[in-house]
Parts: structure tokens; sequence; C-alpha cells
């Protein structure tokens, strides 16, 4: 594990891969931690990337300078980290890897800074044109009972008083659960003890469906975000078929909102968390479009 600090952040993250290799940002996501990519990352170093898996704010040893900095867990805010980490690291353009918290911050990234970014992977989650969250179906809604249960105060209360308990519910129904055991989700559960976990991860989903404070730093890129329908970045999506989350259907027919190509590819038998239940699916799929023909990325790595 190393560290690298930029303006808000000490950022802790996992990198491997030839030191000028090309390189990949593998950002994971909510609840987990930088070690869910660590059955993909030596597939990528095979090929020749560079990778640098972070933690993100709030997350495991992550954590901020500054005790009066806003706790905002907004995907704005972790995709200015990302681009934070990326001028941290010397990189001027990379590919984004991201699973669910860490897929929105990809889509973030390319409307944001599409000069930084040569190719995006969303795990898990499928793109919300303009960042907006739209009233989901009464479907969606039951599937997504933890997002409304943060929104009471009761709920945010019991989240701070279990979080740990709270985490495990999603990874026991999120999809089939025959790739964990309790020593695998008790090695994880120490990101989220973390001091910053649980007012990350209340601000990141109230903040979407209630008002809440926001860091004023990202006015300027949330209007960014706002204005922006169609990407312009080539994009792979890969879904779990047997997500119990963010279900196939809720990923589909989203190709008109990429301008330069798109690719979805439906991991059958898999949920909410494919990095960890298929690797080398997941492993064989990415490299496979960061191969292909219109998919750029640079050789100018040089991460600790």
């Amino acid at each position: 594990m190393d560290h690298i600090q930029t303006e808000l952040l000490d950022i802790a993250f996992e990198s491997g891969g030839p030191r000028d290799g090309r390189p990949v940002l593998l950002l994971h996501g909510w609840p987990d931690d930088a070690t869910g990519w660590r059955g993909v990352a030596p597939l990528l170093e095979q090929k020749g990337y560079r990778w640098v898996a972070p933690w993100l704010r709030g997350f495991g040893p992550t954590r901020f300078l500054a005790d009066q900095s806003p706790r905002d867990g907004t995907g704005v805010a972790i995709a200015r980290d990302a681009l934070d980490l990326m001028d941290a690291l010397g990189w001027n353009r990379c590919a984004v890897c991201g699973h669910d918290w860490g897929g929105r911050a990809a889509y973030i990234l390319a409307a944001l800074a599409p000069e930084r970014v040569s190719s995006i992977t969303s795990l898990a989650i499928g793109y919300a044109p303009r960042g907006r969250f739209a009233t989901p179906s009464f479907e969606q809604s039951r599937r997504w009972w933890y997002q409304w249960f943060m929104t009471t105060d009761a709920g945010a209360a019991a989240v701070r008083d279990d979080p740990e308990r709270f985490a495990r519910i999603q990874w026991d129904t999120w999809g089939p659960t025959d790739w964990f055991d309790d020593a695998v989700f008790a090695a994880v559960a120490g990101s989220f003890r973390n001091p910053d976990w649980v007012a990350i991860t209340l601000h990141g989903y109230r903040s979407r469906w209630k008002p809440e404070e926001l860091d004023p730093r990202y006015t300027s890129l949330r209007d960014v975000v706002d204005a922006t329908d169609l990407l312009q970045v080539p994009t792979l999506m890969i879904q779990g078929g047997a997500d119990r989350c963010d279900p196939p259907g809720e990923s589909e027919g989203q190709a008109r909102s990429f301008a330069n190509g798109y690719q979805r590819v439906v991991l059958d038998g898999v949920g909410h968390f494919p990095a960890r239940e298929a690797p080398q699916a997941v492993a064989d799929s990415i490299i496979a479009f960061l191969d292909s023909p219109g998919v750029e990325t640079q050789r100018n790595a040089r991460a600790r």
C-alpha cells in the first residue's frame, strides 16, 4: 500500500504493473474497497498495464487532511478526487474502470475531463445523463430500500450505530453469495471503520433524494455535469446478469448516450460485485475493450 497527498486527502492506494505501462485507474464501489480489484489487477499486469486502485474518500486508510473539510459523498466530489490523484501521479491521460460508486465517478469524469480519460468501464451501474437521479419504478424502489432508509433520521442513526451490519445486508442480498465467506467480508469491513465512512455514505445517498449541504468547491463541476447528456469517451458497461440491486433491465438501451462507441457485456449468474465474483471474465472484457480499435491508452504512467 502507498499513500499520496492531494489538496484535500491523504489517499491510500494499491498499484502494480510495469511503471511505463499503459495506465488504468481502478475505482471501487459501495460498500466495498480497493481490494475488490485484486482478482482483476494481476490480469491487467500480464497485458502490460500499470494500474492504481485507491481507497475512495471515507474508506479504509484514506483520510481527509482537515477536520473542517465538508464530507461530501457525491459522485462529482469522488470524480474530482480521481483527477487530483491523476495529477499527483503524473498521469496526463488514462483509462478508468469503476464499480458502483466508482462507475458513476467514471461517467462523471467523462463529462468533466474527456481529454484526460481515454476510455471508461463501468461495472454494475448504468449512465444517468446530467447526473440526475430519476425516481425509479416501484420494482426498482423496492431494491433501493436502503437509500430511502438512509434519508430518514432514524434510518441514518441506525447506520451510524452498526455500519458493518448495514453493509453486510447488501452483500447478502445483491446477488449470489457463494463467492464470499465471513472472512472475506470481515477483511473488507475494516474499510468501513474509517471515521468518515458513515458521513460519506449518508451524504452520498441522502443528497440524491433530498436537499443536503454540498461542498461549494464543486459547484462549477456540478454545472458541467448538469449540462452533459452525451458522453464523448469510449465506454464499456459490464453488467451482472443476476444483479439484484441494479438488474440488467436498468442498464439496457443506453448506447444513444455515447458518441464514440459503447459496448455492454452481461455476465450470466453474476451479481452486483462482478470484479469479485468473476474476475477472469471482467478482466477479459476490459482487456479486449482497451485493446480494441479506437480505444487509446497512453504509456505515460509513473505511479509510485
